[in-house]
């Protein structure tokens, strides 16, 4: 077994590029005798192929940010696995600090890069499945790695931070540092050699993880997938209750889920044939301009129509937030074309779970504060002083990661029905200023907008697209993506192809052809 600084040494050094799949140097079990800065080795163990099961732990709540849905569901994927060495550690940085990291190695086969995983949420767990988990990654020939962040936790739930301000910054930005630095060494350890090329994968929580790490750390990843991200949290949480606001402070505003479809109806109708097809997704809501009060009712109010005070919520969904006294910007709202799934947000009869805790925990430390309390002026100030930083990557001077040579790649879906699509806009927007233009950025930074779907998957457009291999294409083989494929699955099956365009790019029918078939479809910036 090597010495530590042996081992440091071989993590640190510039490694030979790989022409052939490696294999390991070390056996597994002899890393739990690695030594390494505030880290505990607690088990490195051989997983045969199909053989790895789920720990028993928090089950995250079903939504599509979160990292690992109930096993069941998973299940099939663990059994694709091929063999690994499964090793976890416990990294202590603070002295409130107990961040627990999994790193997995394919025993056969490696391709000689590091694939790092993000959360959903709150985080608190390991992100074993899903499309940007370890299973994912190493079915694809990566060593990967995952963090809880420091806490156990279903995702929902801030109440760890409440009082902790160390374990705060772990959830933050330091847990995923010291994942990566950590997981870099095992991976010396035993292959031999460090990974040719680092590379992060996270939407949500998970896209606001890996902006973060841009930002403070431009040395940890050559490539950054940031989907659908959480950056600006501070304003994203007060953005959640401003929703909930317009329509669970009045009993009169509130829209019943029923009449969700009715609106999305009305908007796709007034807007669908602006992009020249007629395919049921709004290729570019923001050109919308339709008027909910299209569908307010007359003398009779039911099913089929908006209450006066419904007509409002409405607006006030689609609006920008707005601090009452001073008119600045807190937050974009949500897009034309996400009404299916204002229910999160919007239907109550709580409001948003992960904005809830925030500002019962986090930012007032009163487990029965009201939500319907909270003051777009004075509490939008109360909520980024309680951060201190911590939280919002916001930061658009990205020149020390891209002076590396390291690429972000950034997606959002057109009908995010929990973060503004919006606010990817104005990130990227503000990069591009500060790195002097939209010309510079683009060598550099893309970000792809998806008609149609979801809060990181789903929704009515194609929304299954292979994000990872675009990034490794850009940074491997120096091809930059002009435009990134997706497929719409209808029980498992694509039934229709649309090309995703780098922002301000949109996807235009060429005239002729199938209108399912992406290859009928080019970019243009209109």
């Amino acid at each position: 077994m090597r010495t530590a600084i042996a081992l440091w040494f071989a993590a640190s050094i510039a490694p030979p590029l790989f022409a052939q799949p490696s294999n390991p140097t070390t056996a597994c079990a002899e890393l739990t005798r690695l030594t390494l800065p505030n880290t505990t080795i607690t088990l490195a163990q051989q997983v045969e192929a199909g053989a790895f099961v789920p720990p028993p732990g928090p089950t995250p709540p079903p939504r599509p940010d979160t990292p690992a849905p109930p096993q069941a569901t998973v299940a099939p994927i663990y059994r694709e696995l091929p063999a690994f060495c499964r090793v976890a550690a416990t990294l202590r940085p603070s002295s409130d600090s107990d961040i627990k990291i999994e790193v997995w190695l394919p025993a056969a086969g490696w391709n000689g890069k590091f694939q790092a995983v993000g959360n959903g949420g709150w985080a608190g767990v390991i992100s074993y499945g899903g499309a940007r988990g370890l299973a994912s990654a190493l079915r694809s020939g990566y060593a990967t790695a995952s963090t809880d962040t420091g806490h156990t936790g279903t995702g929902d739930d801030s109440s760890f931070a409440m009082n902790h301000p160390e374990k705060l910054i772990d959830f933050g930005y330091r847990a995923v540092h010291e994942m990566t630095v950590q997981a870099k060494a095992i991976i010396a350890a035993y292959y031999g050699n460090a990974p040719r090329l680092s590379y992060w994968n996270g939407c949500s929580t998970g896209g606001r993880q890996g902006l973060m790490e841009a930002q403070r750390y431009p040395a940890d990843f050559d490539g950054i997938i940031a989907g659908a991200p959480a950056n600006y949290m501070t304003r994203l949480l007060a953005h959640s209750l401003w929703v909930g606001h317009a329509t669970l402070k009045d009993p009169a505003s509130y829209i019943p889920r029923e009449k969700y479809p009715m609106v999305h109806s009305a908007v796709v109708n007034a807007c669908d044939a602006q992009d020249g097809v007629k395919d049921g997704v709004l290729e570019d809501p923001a050109r919308c301009t339709f008027d909910p009060k299209a569908l307010q009712c007359g003398a009779i109010e039911n099913g089929e129509c908006l209450s006066a005070p419904q007509v409002e919520a409405v607006r006030t969904i689609y609006a920008t937030a707005k601090n009452p006294r001073t008119g600045e910007k807190i937050f974009p709202g949500l897009a034309m074309g996400s009404e299916l799934g204002w229910g999160a947000l919007a239907g109550g009869p709580n409001a948003f779970a992960i904005a809830d805790s925030n500002f019962k925990y986090v930012v007032f430390k009163n487990p029965h504060w009201d939500f319907k309390t909270f003051d777009f002026d004075r509490d939008i100030v109360a909520g980024e002083k309680a951060y201190s930083g911590a939280i919002d990557a916001i930061d658009p001077d990205l020149r020390p990661f891209f002076s590396r040579g390291g690429k972000l790649l950034m997606y959002h879906g057109w009908n995010d029905q929990l973060i503004a699509p919006e606010n990817s806009i104005d990130y990227y927007t503000s990069v591009a200023r500060a790195v002097g233009g939209v010309e510079k950025v683009s060598d550099s930074m893309r970000l792809f907008m998806a008609p149609g779907m979801g809060h990181c998957a789903g929704g009515e457009g194609p929304s299954t697209f292979d994000v990872v291999a675009a990034l490794d294409t850009w940074i491997d083989l120096k091809r930059a993506p002009e435009r990134i494929e997706a497929s719409r699955l209808t029980k498992g099956v694509a039934d229709r192809t649309r090309p995703l365009c780098p922002y301000p790019a949109v996807a235009q029918y060429k005239g002729s052809g199938s209108t399912d078939d992406a290859a009928n479809f080019v970019c243009r910036v209109k």
